[in-house]
């Protein structure tokens, strides 16, 4: 009877652990799978980093500079700059091959404090204003040819913005593979858009259509407050650069794909904004470009007619493509977040069936809807371009802070001299943060102003800014305590 109930006992024991196995390959099974190559990870920089920049800030860098040789000088200054950060991420993202982007760096290096701390902001304003300002310049270029000789209505901008980020979430959240393949085929088709407007200016440099660089730096601006917003406007069109690293896990090869699309990608976005720019002085003056309400569109009107309706077809095209980038390493970061505790647990779910964090991508989606309320694109640059290059320098001190802490990693690639340059450039980067600082404040309380007057009316705001702060708070806390809490 007793060697009977033992015997009972020790297979529901065994039956219990064959469950606890299958409900482990289970688990590890429904995880983000290894679907992104070394073509979809140059895509996806190249898609990320060409996207509203290029066709917005100009404009925003030539006024900051004050003349074409020194608006110029600084895109080029702004790629060589992200080429050096993204080094940096090279060794971060083969180092810690984790996705989230520098999330899972700060953990490693400074704690779930500092963690917790860029997760927060990330994810409540920097990710999701991100996609608010590509989809607010989609809606711009979508727009504008059914308004000719005015500009469209606020209404109907935000209404094409907002349905925008409402695709470009779905298709996220469908598949992996589906959101990639409209990242490649965007990704081309802004690449034909580049090609054409290089080529026109090259053709009319041929020509003799050199009159605007003559005395290119007559009336260059002096003061450190207009380079550095002009350098914060250069460093948005740049910015994308790191993209790859919030889906490290989601590389078939994590330690080749990581460095050659970083090598091969931005390199390649430089030549082509620079080049850009040049074309954009062979048309236009100074004045010109700063009276033009869309550059490329007026670039296209002067050269292309009348074939110039491409330009923004293909504009359209271009900032899409970015914000499906945008979109879809926004959502990994989010995932991570709640993965670590920092964040509410269902932001960590995946599709069974699909394998991607829909919870995540839904929940970025509708904070970047919030943000098209304000509508102001400078304003959201300028604040956006203040807190992610201070998150980038953070990343290069936690380099430096894990070659002393961590020496026990292995490192496939490690800078050298590039990175001593990295050090410099995040020196060169905090000064200019720090003689901009109030310009940037001043940004910062015009941009919270905004957001109060568009919700002031209404009591529901309060209730949204409790949940929004106090979950996440909560989740950090559950997560120091070593407590489960559930919402």
């Amino acid at each position: 009877m007793d060697e009977s109930g033992i015997r009972k006992r020790k297979e529901s024991q065994n039956g219990s652990t064959d469950l606890t196995k299958d409900n482990k390959e289970v688990v590890k099974a429904v995880a983000l799978q290894k679907d992104v190559g070394l073509l979809s990870g140059i895509c996806l920089i190249v898609g990320t980093m060409i996207g509203s920049g290029i066709f917005i800030s100009p404009k925003s860098v030539l006024l900051y500079s004050g003349a074409v040789g020194p608006c110029l000088l600084i895109w080029t200054a702004c790629g060589v700059l992200s080429t050096l950060g993204a080094l940096c991420y090279a060794e971060l993202g083969t180092m810690i091959t984790k996705s989230g982007g520098e999330y899972p760096y700060f953990m490693e290096a400074f704690g779930s404090i500092v963690a917790y701390l860029y997760s927060w902001t990330t994810i409540m304003v920097l990710k999701p204003s991100s996609f608010a300002i590509i989809t607010l310049s989609f809606a711009e270029y979508a727009s504008t040819p059914f308004y000719p000789g005015c500009s469209p209505p606020l209404i109907v901008t935000k209404c094409l913005a907002a349905a925008a980020i409402l695709i470009i979430t779905s298709i996220n959240c469908l598949s992996v593979k589906l959101a990639s393949y409209v990242q490649n085929f965007f990704t081309a088709a802004k690449l034909i858009i580049i090609l054409v407007i290089v080529g026109a200016g090259i053709v009319l440099l041929a020509q003799g259509k050199t009159e605007n660089f003559s005395n290119a730096f007559d009336g260059t601006a002096t003061s450190f407050g207009a380079i550095g917003l002009a350098f914060y406007n250069g460093l948005w069109a740049y910015d994308g650069w790191n993209q790859l690293n919030f889906i490290t896990e989601e590389l078939k090869d994590p330690f080749r794909d990581l460095p050659l699309a970083i090598v091969i990608g931005i390199p390649l976005v430089t030549v082509c904004y620079v080049l850009v720019n040049v074309a954009y002085f062979t048309v236009m003056t100074t004045t010109e470009l700063l009276l033009s309400p869309a550059v490329a569109v007026t670039f296209g009107d002067r050269v292309l007619y009348p074939a110039s309706w491409i330009v923004p077809l293909f504009v359209v095209f271009s900032t899409f493509g970015s914000a499906n980038g945008s979109c879809f390493t926004a959502g990994r970061l989010v995932y991570a977040s709640g993965r670590e505790g920092h964040m509410v647990k269902i932001l960590s779910y995946i599709n069974v069936k699909r394998y991607t964090p829909a919870p995540a991508l839904i929940f970025n989606g509708v904070l970047a809807i919030f943000y098209i309320i304000p509508a102001d694109i400078n304003t959201l640059i300028n604040y956006f371009s203040f807190a992610q290059w201070f998150f980038y320098g953070l990343a290069a001190l936690a380099l430096i802070v894990m070659r002393f802490t961590r020496k026990d990693l292995d490192r496939p690639v490690k800078v050298s001299l590039v990175y001593l340059l990295c050090c410099l450039a995040q020196k060169i980067i905090l000064f200019i943060l720090m003689s901009n600082i109030y310009l940037i404040l001043e940004n910062f309380i015009s941009f919270l102003e905004n957001i109060s007057i568009c919700f002031d009316s209404s009591m529901q705001s309060t209730v949204i800014s409790v949940l929004f702060v106090s979950q996440p708070y909560l989740a950090f806390v559950s997560k120091c305590s070593s407590k489960s809490y559930y919402f």
